[in-house]
This record gives C-alpha cells, structure tokens and sequence, in this order.
C-alpha cells in the first residue's frame, strides 16, 4: 500500500496506523505505519528526533488504553470514530479523526489517524455530538439546574445514566483528600441483579483503593474495562482494585474522575454495561461528567457558604447568628423541642487575664477547650458561641436529673482542661417562653459569675 501517496494530501497531522489482530479478537502491537510531512515535523519538535516509520505508537504518543481501542475499532472493525478528548497530564486538548482502510495483510488492520492538539479546549467542539447523545446532555443540564433536592436529582441522574448505560449499577462517589474519606452521592442498582450499595464496601481502607485510581486513569479521561482480558490488565497494574471489583461480581466497568477546577472531587462509574455501545457510553459520559462535575462543585461551595454562615469558625460550635435563627423559629413555631428542655448560658472565667498575660492564641485555645468540655458534655444538645466568651445550650428531652448530671460531667472535665466556667441554667418544662428561659439563664449565669471572682478577685482582672 503507497502510504505516502496517501498521506500527501492531508494538510493536518495526519499518520496511518497499523493494528494486529489477536486470534481471541483482541488486539495485539498498535504502530504508527507512516506519517505526512505535518506528522513527522510534529514528533520532531516533541521528540527532538526523526519519525521513525513502523514504530510503536507509544514511542510517540502517550500510551492510552482508550486510543488503542478506538485504533482497533476502527482499523479491525471498520468503524469511523471522531472524539475530542482532554489529556489531562500534558494539559492538552486533543481532537481526533479516525477513517477505517481496506487492508492487504491478514490479520493487521490499518486506519487513518488526522489530529489536532490545542491547550486550550474548544467549547463548539466539545458540543459537536450526535443526537442521541446530545439529548442525554441536555437532560442531566435542565434536570441539574432545575433541581429542587439536590439529592433527589442526583439519584435520577444517575438512574438516566445507568439506563443509558444499560448496566447494572451506576454510583457517584464524592471524594475528600483533607479528611481521606469518601462518600455515596448517588447510585442506582439494577433490581434483580444482586449487586449491594456502595454503603456496603465503604470501610476505612476503601479510600486507599479511590488513591490509586488517577495513576491507574494515567492520562485517559476515563477508564473503560469491557472484558476479561481487560479486567486481567487491571489485575496486572492494580490487583487490590481488581480484587474489590471481582468480590462485588464487577465483569466490566467505567469509570469518569469528576474534576473541577483541577481538583478531583469524585468520581461516577458504571458496572457490567453493555460493551457494544462503549463508543456512545464513552461519548456521553464525557460531557455529562463534566455538567456532574461543576453542579457538585457549586453544591460544595453552597455547603461551605452555609457552614461559614452558621458556624463559629474557632471553636466549631453553631454561631450567634444561627443561635438567633434557632430562637426565631422555635417563637415562631417552627422548631419544636422536645420538653422538658434546658437552656444553658456558660461564661469563661477569666478569659482577659489569658489574653492580656499570655496573648490571644493562649485565649483561643481556652475558648476551643470550653467549647468542647460543652459539646461533649451536652451530647445531642445544640451549642452556641452566643458572644465573645459566651456560650449557650439548648439541651432537649432534658430534666432536672439528666441537667444536673451533664452539669457535673462539665465540672470535671474544666478542672481535667483547667477551664473555670460560670453557668447559669432554666428548665422548660410548660408554657415558658424561650426568651424568659434565656433570660433568667442569663441572671443566674451573672450571679455564679459574681460570685466566682468574689472568691477569686486575683482572676479578674490583671
């Protein structure tokens, strides 16, 4: 076959490659038969050496398992394949063209390779998608921006995938590095098919496998695994994932890292799917992880946004403005308490005397120190950092017996952390209104405060 009078009429990167076919319909060496003057000048610059005809592809591309199927897609099985695909290790944007060639050797198969790189993506490229797919897109995106639960939506999202899929399972996993933990978003099980909720799998040890899947991706958006041979690749160069996957009854999967950002946040995948639409799943799933990715960043940040509202970023109870919040709506009849309930106000003793002599990371170690004799003190009970030294609590389904034993468990804890607390306490057991029980907290906290620097006027101020 004349390939350079094939190729002299490409004015793109264009270079045949070269597939041979294995008895068991796999594939065996992938090569780069030949390339036009674009091909050659290209690997050049990037190789800072001579192209070399016949050669492994991955002496010159990045070794890709994803590339090297759509190359014996197309070159064994006659499929025309165009994809515009990230690279995520080169930071590179890469737009490919694939064109089957009749052969005249048995059992190699040839096609036409014509690309593009870029290193910065091309949203019209990126929405050059057939139909169906684009319809799919286009279903997660209104389904995603319209949600009223975002939850809900995530589950049905994931149950459109996993029939799109046709699979038996389908799951979003979120991932958090800081804390290495990982959480089910999302998922959906094909009734019947025997497969149990992620839920089941999710000890302390299963994040350690989530670590090892970006090196496992290499620089593939995704990993696709249809078959035995392939799951014995994955044997090879992951066996602690290769066993998790055959315990869960797992024959094929794929698998989307949600990146935002440059920050991998989770992932989504899809087991046991049906492996002759893998081109369409893989198209697809592109996109759509991309929406998924964005609309659970945003989630995230919402999340924090709320958190940072609600919570006092020092000592990591609730702050005044959701303590104000709570009052609101239990006057309002919003939140109902369960009765009797406790309200509780407890002041750090000489806090100044801590910031003045020892300075104001000494006083916010005490004030982390009270916070948390309280928290563990009160469990159940919600507390507030309700001013600068201040705490409340409101303790439900507590009596007197259970606040006077809470009460001591806050005695010796103090004396174990040496924090001095004063505390003054009201019981709502009928009509009381929360602002007299507060009130009154208040009073009797400013009396056990009184007399706590009556007895120790050195702790006052100095």
């Amino acid at each position: 076959m004349d390939f350079e009078r094939l190729l002299s009429g490409y004015m793109n990167k264009t270079c045949i490659m070269s597939v041979d076919k294995l008895p068991d319909d796999h594939y065996g060496n992938i090569r780069i038969a030949a390339g036009n003057k674009a091909h050659c000048d290209d690997m050049f610059n990037v190789m800072h050496r001579p192209f070399v005809p016949d050669s492994p592809y991955e002496e010159y591309f990045p070794q890709n398992r994803n590339f090297e199927d759509f190359c014996y897609r197309c070159a064994i099985l006659g499929q025309p394949l165009h994809t515009y695909v990230e690279l995520p290790q080169m930071g590179l944007w890469l737009n490919m063209f694939l064109l089957p060639l009749e052969s005249d050797k048995e059992n190699t198969g040839y096609c036409i390779y014509s690309y593009e790189v870029t290193p910065h993506a091309d949203s019209e490229q990126r929405a050059s998608l057939s139909a169906d797919t684009s319809s799919a897109v286009l279903q997660t995106c209104i389904k995603l921006r319209a949600s009223g639960d975002i939850h809900d939506t995530f589950h049905e999202v994931v149950e459109d995938i996993r029939q799109i899929c046709e699979s038996d399972y389908c799951c979003i996993l979120l991932t958090d590095n800081e804390n290495c933990t990982c959480k089910t978003l999302a998922e959906s099980i094909e009734p019947g098919s025997g497969l149990l909720p992620m839920d089941s799998y999710l000890d302390e040890k299963f994040f350690d496998i989530t670590r090892t899947w970006n090196a496992t991706l290499g620089d593939s958006t995704c990993l696709i695994l249809k078959d035995q041979h392939d799951m014995d690749w994955l044997k090879a160069v992951n066996p602690v994932w290769h066993k998790s996957l055959t315990k869960a009854s797992v024959r094929n999967i794929v698998l989307f890292p949600l990146n935002h950002n440059d920050v991998t946040l989770g992932y989504m995948w899809s087991i046991n799917f049906n492996v002759d639409n893998t081109v369409k799943i893989k198209e697809t799933l592109e996109l759509t992880t991309f929406f998924i990715a964005s609309e659970i960043a945003n989630y995230q940040l919402l999340q924090r946004l709320e958190l940072m509202s609600t919570m006092d970023m020092l000592t990591g109870v609730k702050n005044r403005n959701a303590m104000n919040n709570t009052i609101s709506d239990v006057i309002k009849g919003k939140i109902q308490i369960v009765k009797p309930y406790s309200v509780i106000f407890a002041d750090l003793n000489g806090l100044k005397r801590v910031n003045d002599e020892n300075g104001h990371d000494k006083g916010d170690n005490l004030l982390r120190r009270a916070a948390t004799i309280l928290r563990d003190a009160f469990p159940g009970a919600e507390v507030y950092r309700a001013g600068g030294d201040e705490f409340m609590i409101i303790s439900p389904d507590t009596n007197e017996a259970k606040l006077q034993f809470c009460l001591r468990d806050v005695e010796t804890k103090a004396v174990e952390k040496n924090v001095h607390f004063a505390i003054g306490t009201f019981i709502v057991s009928g009509d009381e209104d929360i602002r007299t029980a507060m009130r009154v907290a208040d009073e009797r906290m400013y009396g056990s405060k009184k007399a706590y620097y009556e007895a120790h006027p050195e702790r006052k101020y100095r």
